[in-house]
């Protein structure tokens, strides 16, 4: 009936109300005031009758307790109540607090009192009011029950897990923020040994927040996520899965809104949470495996977009939390885990076409070269050039691109050694290189022609090669750039060893492309290669074959070849300050001069006659320019300076002199212009030379012959023939005595001095001892006469002729070994051994070579004779193929 209160099931049979103890008095209930009745109460149905239960047995009686003493009764409260009208509103909250297990403020606490104690403790944290925010003063009690009962921390989660469902399905999202307040701060308080009670509850939450539609509940739950991941653990779980986590923080991090600052903040916050996923998993081995390819193909393309899309970093922005979680996380990479990182890197470059852009790919990988470990740094070129093969037949400019970022990370990786494979590494851009000469010439990528590429993009490509192989030469040390330069040297085509080097359809021209390339890259490689020893810089090995190329026709190649040769001898960087010039101030030049070493001495004793030969033969050169002529002079300026001796001045003067009668001589096809700059460069070397050491009376011969021509023959001076419009005179070259540097005079100057201890060396000119190699290269005209020696003669349908049968004797033999020339040969032979007790030792040297020439031929003609075919019936002699003395084999086939 209305009013009365509802009725509660009796007791079961056997069981009795427990009594209070003796003294003890139950509680009243505070009366209501006077003139306010009680409200009547719906009626609620009874509740079902509960099935009797048997009868427990007696249990047995226990001895009683003493008596407590009674406590003072407490003084009884009146509360005072709201208003009337309040009435019915403060029902309906009571009501719904027993439905919703909140805490009841009316006469159903009873029910609510029942309930576990840790529910009743959740539920208090919860306001009336969600704007008020969670009750701090129950969230204290909540966090000191949950740290003196560890073990009902896992109910704690669940309920709390439970109570925020129950929230963000009714969209009652302030109750949700204050659940996921209660949790952090239930996180942060546990111990590492109880938080895995907690975990499980607290990540099945988050990925309820992320898996809503509302954008600020994804911020709060990557919040509360970075949070977590900052706690360190001690106790290793087993069971926990972060693979949702990282598909999601990714897909936040590709987030596209019209709201750019909404945009901004959930890109950031999804960063934020691979950070977070990162930090949590790296470091656990019992975790996910971060570093696995379906993990890094979600996490590094996803920071790579945010990182692409602001150019300036602002404070906040995506693009700089972007560079701080990818340098956090390369920087947690180990040796195994490199590989994984640096692949999805290379192909989302691949797949937007960022190579051709190349800043951004730059960026990247200025990125990954500073974060990474320094020992590890060698992996991520062999990258790199792996992906370089890789695309080997992509456009130049991707190409160029990806050989750009190769020199730039080589310029980071300082630690003085590019991995193991550091010559595999030259190799690979090597023949980079060599494809697109190919290219270049044929002007297809592939055989079938579908692909088409041009000559400046070639040109560009092989540009950036040159330059990443000086980048990589760099960051070598002494000992290994050394045999990086002997390891180009052996894949340049030499004349007369490889003439068949080249792909087929280039031909020579792609040959001669090729040798610049390859003599280029040398060039960047010893532009800053710094050798206290030459013995060790400029082995025999090197050296030779290096000279070869001066003797070459192509312009070109003879200039790389001077410039290279300098910068291995430049020790001190003179070059730079040098200029062919009669009127410079060698004083203000300030060049370095050290004393020559005794390793220094043994070099240019070894080698000089063969550096000044080569010089020599470059002089004879028709297609020598002006740039031919200066880099000569700076060659023989750095020798002088670095390899000064009283010696090697003497010398340095006879091949001057002998330079001066080579521009004279008209047996030599040499144009007005050559000659001029050969006495140019005569008169350079010698001013400059005059300062370095020699008495006052040779510095004041050398001024005295170079202001005459100054006054008389301005054309033979290096102001006037290395200008832009020289002054050359019309018809033959007439030059005067007075013009001329003599070398009596010379002598005179040098006398009383110490030079004159070497006064037969000065007298006797210089005879370049020119072998039998170096004047068929000398004679060449082009690379197809190269070839062509190689080749047999063609055949020629002669008239027949019957087979020699001269006889070879043994008088053969002899008269090809001895001439015989009576009276003359007697007298020949008296003057040569004079002269062997006189001459100087480059005369005697220049006369063996001579007679060993004179033997050789004598030889062939008797070896001509012996190896031939054996006649034909026929009378037909059939053609001879060249004989096996005289074939040239590859170094390979020669055991």
């Amino acid at each position: 009936m209305p009013g009365t209160l509802p009725r509660f099931p009796s007791m079961p049979r056997g069981m009795t109300m427990p009594s209070l103890p003796r003294g003890i008095n139950p509680p009243s209930l505070p009366s209501m005031p006077r003139g306010i009745s009680m409200p009547s109460l719906p009626r609620i149905p009874s509740l079902p009758r509960m099935p009797s239960f048997p009868s427990l047995p007696r249990m047995p009686s226990f001895p009683s307790l003493p008596r407590m003493p009674s406590l003072p009764s407490m003084p009884r409260v009146v509360a005072v109540s709201a208003s009337v009208s309040q009435t019915p509103r403060r029902l309906f909250q009571d009501v719904c607090s027993v439905i919703d297990h909140q805490t009841p403020a009316g006469l159903c606490g009873c029910c609510w009192a029942l309930r576990p104690r840790y529910k009743r403790l959740v539920d208090n944290i919860f306001p009336e009011d969600p704007e008020d925010g969670l009750v701090k003063a129950n969230m204290e009690k909540l966090t000191f029950f949950a740290l003196s009962a560890p073990e009902k921390l896992d109910r704690i989660a669940a309920y709390l897990s439970e109570r925020l469902t129950r929230e963000l399905n009714r969209h009652r999202y302030g109750y949700v923020c204050i659940a996921m307040e209660a949790m952090e701060q239930l996180l942060l308080a546990c111990h590492c040994q109880s938080i895995n009670l907690l975990v499980e509850s607290f990540l099945g939450t988050l990925r309820l927040l992320l898996e809503n539609e509302r954008q600020h509940l994804h911020l709060l739950a990557t919040n509360a996520f970075v949070k977590f991941a900052n706690i360190e653990e001690d106790t290793p779980s087993y069971h926990r899965s972060y693979d949702f986590f990282v598909s999601r923080f990714s897909e936040m991090c590709h987030t596209e809104h019209h709201d750019k600052d909404l945009q901004d903040k959930i890109r950031v916050s999804g960063i934020r949470g691979l950070q977070g996923v990162v930090r949590k998993t790296v470091d656990d081995e019992l975790q996910v495996n971060i570093w696995e390819q379906r993990h890094m193909e979600q996490i590094v393309p996803a920071l790579l977009v945010n990182l692409q899309q602001d150019t300036h970093c602002s404070s906040g922005s995506p693009a700089e939390q972007t560079e701080v979680c990818f340098r956090e996380l390369l920087g947690r990479a180990a040796y195994g885990h490199i590989n994984n990182a640096i692949k999805p890197v290379l192909m989302h470059l691949d797949s937007h076409s960022l190579w051709e852009g190349r800043s951004f790919a730059v960026r990247c990988f200025q990125i990954i070269m500073y974060s990474i470990q320094s020992q590890h740094s060698h992996l991520v070129i062999q990258q790199l050039l792996g992906h370089l093969d890789a695309h080997s037949r992509s456009p130049a400019s991707v190409r160029a691109g990806i050989v750009e970022v190769l020199s730039e990370a080589a310029v980071i990786e300082a630690t003085g050694s590019v991995g193991p494979t550091v010559l595999e590494v030259f190799n690979t851009l090597l023949r980079q290189l060599r494809q697109s000469v190919d290219y270049q010439l044929t002007g297809y990528l592939d055989p079938p022609g579908r692909q088409r590429t041009s000559s400046l993009e070639e040109k560009t490509l092989q540009d950036a090669v040159i330059k990443t192989i000086g980048s990589f030469a760099n960051t070598l040390p002494v000992y290994q750039r050394s045999e990086v330069m002997l390891f180009i040297m052996g894949k340049i085509p030499v004349p007369g060893i490889y003439p068949a080097l080249g792909s087929p359809n280039t031909g020579f021209e792609g040959i001669r492309m090729i040798q610049v390339m390859l003599l280029k890259s040398l060039l960047q490689v010893s532009s800053r290669y710094e050798s206290t020893n030459l013995l060790t810089a400029l082995p025999c090995s090197f050296l030779q074959p290096l000279l070869c190329f001066t003797l070459m026709e192509d312009p070109e190649i003879r200039l790389l070849v001077l410039c290279i040769l300098t910068s291995l001898l430049d020790r001190h960087h003179n070059a730079e300050r040098l200029r062919a010039s009669v009127t410079m101030e060698v004083c203000v030049l300030e060049l370095k001069e050290e004393r020559c070493s005794r390793q220094d001495n043994l070099f240019i004793r070894k080698h000089a006659q063969r550096l000044y030969r080569h010089v020599f033969l470059t002089c004879k050169e028709e297609s020598s320019g002006r740039s031919h002529y200066q880099a000569l002079f700076t060659l023989l300026a750095v020798v002088s300076v670095e390899l000064a001796n009283e010696e090697v001045t003497l010398d340095l003067i006879r091949l001057t002199l002998a330079l001066q009668e080579l521009a004279l001589s008209n047996q030599e096809s040499l144009s007005v212009y050559n000659r001029c700059g050969v006495h140019a460069l005569c008169a350079a070397f010698l001013h400059l030379l005059s300062h370095l050491g020699p008495p006052p009376p040779f510095t004041l011969l050398v001024s005295q012959v170079i202001e005459g021509r100054q006054s008389s023959a301005p054309h033979l001076l290096p102001e006037d023939v290395f200008s832009d419009s020289p002054s050359l005179p019309e018809g033959e070259l007439q030059v005067d005595e007075a013009s001329l540097f003599v070398q009596s005079k010379i002598s005179e100057a040098l006398t009383g001095s110490s030079y004159s201890a070497h006064s037969e060396r000065l007298n006797t000119p210089y005879t370049p001892q020119i072998t039998a190699e170096e004047e068929r290269l000398s004679r060449r005209k082009s690379l197809v006469d190269v070839a062509s020696l190689q080749m047999d003669p063609p055949f020629c349908c002669e008239a027949p002729q019957r087979p020699q049968t001269e006889q070879i004797t043994f008088e053969t033999l002899k008269n090809a070994i001895e001439d015989s020339g009576g009276a003359e040969e007697e007298e020949r032979r008296r003057k040569m051994k004079e002269r062997f007790q006189t001459a100087p030792f480059e005369e005697i040297a220049a006369h063996c070579g001579a007679r060993s020439s004179q033997l050789q031929s004598r030889l062939d003609q008797v070896f001509s004779l012996i190896v031939r075919p054996p006649p034909s019936p026929s009378g037909f002699s059939p053609p001879r193929s060249t004989p096996l003395h005289e074939m040239k084999f590859p170094d390979l086939c020669v055991y």
